[in-house]
């Protein structure tokens, strides 16, 4: 199972309900970027921002994982301090989705949730779950568990448009092998 197919169903819930809530977020720009990683970043940009970063524990290639999804690959890797656990998902070698999964023993929920409506208003969507922001070109999202989560929605929704396209086709062959009897 990929990184995609763990927020894949969030995203599809929710976003015709994001769609239809303000649009006072498509005003404030949207954060494409926590410190120096930065969604549409390179692998190897990638690699040497987690090196250099002391909020976290990168151990080089060994947390990278190249996944069987056309041209996808998913680096995952401990924290330090307010980030327990990073995953930066990547497709035809340029950062799409970051997500960071961060320690609920030095910070807290609410605080992160006030600090996002600070900077960039209501959120698009509100559930007792997640909390969204969207822009034509970035969805950001806090979830619980306290999960920060980045994503480009250009790259998202190619894979998604995708994967109907090849369930569609199976499902049609499937269908015609059934005919045969």
């Amino acid at each position: 199972m990929t990184f995609v197919l763990l927020i894949a169903p969030l995203w599809a819930q929710n976003t015709q309900q994001a769609a239809a809530g303000n649009d006072e977020t498509e005003e404030n720009s949207l954060p494409r970027q926590f410190r120096e990683i930065t969604l549409g970043m390179s692998l190897d940009d990638l690699k040497e921002a987690l090196l250099n970063d002391d909020y976290f524990h990168f151990r080089g290639d060994r947390d990278v994982s190249f996944l069987p999804a056309r041209e996808q690959s998913l680096v995952e890797t401990t924290g330090s301090s307010f980030i327990r656990r990073a995953f930066f998902q990547l497709r035809d070698a340029q950062v799409f989705i970051m997500a960071y999964s961060l320690n609920t023993q030095i910070i807290d929920h609410y605080s992160v949730f006030t600090q996002f409506v600070g900077k960039y208003g209501e959120p698009s969507y509100l559930d007792p779950r997640i909390a969204v922001w969207e822009s034509d070109e970035t969805r950001v999202a806090i979830e619980r568990p306290l999960t920060v989560k980045y994503i480009d929605k250009t790259v998202f929704n190619d894979i998604i448009n995708e994967s109907g396209l090849i369930e569609s086709g199976q499902v049609k062959l499937r269908q015609d092998f059934l005919n045969e009897f």
